[in-house]
């Protein structure tokens, strides 16, 4: 049985508060890491940041074009995820960190994948297209945390 409107509305705000969670701590990261081994992943970070930026207003123009309401700071949930590393040359901690983010962000799209089948045609290509992206990111930090754990 295909969600209702208002449960995907409610799934898509959950993805919302995903993405300017990752965000935040990808902005973090990028700025606070230490050293030269970490020089790259800051560049990859600060990089994804503006991605994930479009992914929040793609799934918040989606929320209200629902009939939803695209909530402020105060209404939304945050905190779920690994938080930035305290010691700044931790590189392959913040490598972690971004690999849970991903796959965190791969099963909610999948979920409100499987949730809209067949019912909300849009809801379920925009989230296969942000799935896509997750995926790209996931394989590349996953293909960092091979290198940097030698």
């Amino acid at each position: 049985m295909a969600a209702t409107v208002q449960e995907t509305i409610n799934l898509l705000l959950e993805s919302y508060s995903m993405e300017l969670e990752t965000v935040m701590n990808y902005l973090a990261n990028s700025v606070n890491l230490d050293g030269v081994r970490a020089e790259e992943i800051k560049k990859s970070l600060g990089a994804d940041v503006p991605g994930e930026i479009a992914h929040a207003q793609q799934l918040a123009n989606r929320i209200k074009q629902l009939g939803g309401h695209v909530p402020g700071s105060k209404a939304l949930t945050i905190g779920n995820q690994i938080q930035p590393v305290t010691d700044t040359t931790d590189v392959v901690g913040v490598i972690k960190s971004v690999i849970a983010a991903e796959e965190t962000a791969c099963a909610q799209y999948k979920k409100i994948i499987k949730a809209v089948e067949g019912e909300d045609y849009v809801t379920q290509d925009l989230c296969i297209r942000l799935l896509a992206d997750e995926e790209e990111h996931l394989v590349q930090f996953k293909g960092f945390l091979k290198e940097y754990s030698k």
